[in-house]
């Protein structure tokens, strides 16, 4: 069967796939060496948060293999899959399970991770929210939460390469470039600059909400007592 050359992923999906791999890939080291990159650790967490949140609302409102519909997997499209009966060029019913699965594991990881706080100098933005006691059970949950990723992480990996060399399915050119060969399916249409700008104002408030600059001041320390001269 004939293939064709379609465009499947839009710019504003494709940033987003490598932006988070890299910020999660740098808050994973930043995480575990510590020291002074925790504050670091923390920033990454928050323009993740950022790109959850743009994704959320683009897959509501961006192109077409874009948008949550294409792809969700109901028991139907994983039964046509199972069966060899998918046909669609995006996110396959069993790598759209990873795709969720991961997304939400990372609204997880950001989620307990803006409350907490390490026991030595670093506080999330929205320790002061929960309190200490909150705070420490959502941080033991943050790092518990991240042998899950991994795990994920090496199933989405592992996945991609099986395609590649299984299934003679490059999954990894067509997130770069856009395009696909495919034997049917229709080139990706909508995403307008109108959905963009508002996905990106959207995320760029969850972002600022969850930087508690919001918050009120912490009140001054009070003034050291006066040190007797006698």
């Amino acid at each position: 069967m004939g293939t064709q050359r379609i465009r499947v992923w839009d710019l504003p999906t494709r940033l987003f796939h490598w932006g988070l791999a890299i910020l999660v890939a740098a808050s994973i080291i930043s995480g575990k060496i510590g020291g002074n990159l925790i504050d670091w650790h923390g920033k990454f967490g928050l323009a993740i948060l950022g790109l959850l949140t743009f994704r959320i609302i683009w897959g509501l409102v961006g192109s077409t293999y874009a948008r949550f519909a294409s792809f969700f997997p109901t028991p139907g499209r994983i039964r046509a899959y199972l069966r060899g009966e998918w046909k669609e060029p995006g996110h396959n019913p069993l790598g759209a399970l990873s795709v969720f699965a991961l997304l939400g594991l990372l609204a997880l990881q950001v989620a307990t991770g803006l409350p907490g706080n390490d026991d030595i100098a670093f506080r999330g933005p929205l320790f002061d929210l929960v309190g200490k006691a909150l705070s420490d059970r959502m941080t033991g949950i943050h790092k518990l939460s991240i042998n899950l990723l991994f795990a994920l992480i090496a199933l989405h990996v592992a996945a991609i390469m099986f395609y590649a060399r299984v299934r003679k399915d490059n999954l990894v050119k067509p997130m770069i470039t856009g395009w696909k060969e495919h034997p049917q399916g229709r080139p990706a249409s909508g995403g307008s600059i109108v959905a963009l700008v508002i996905a990106l104002a959207l995320a760029a408030t969850a972002v600022h909400g969850a930087s508690g600059a919001w918050l009120p001041a912490p009140p001054p320390a009070p003034a050291a007592a006066p040190t007797p001269t006698w």
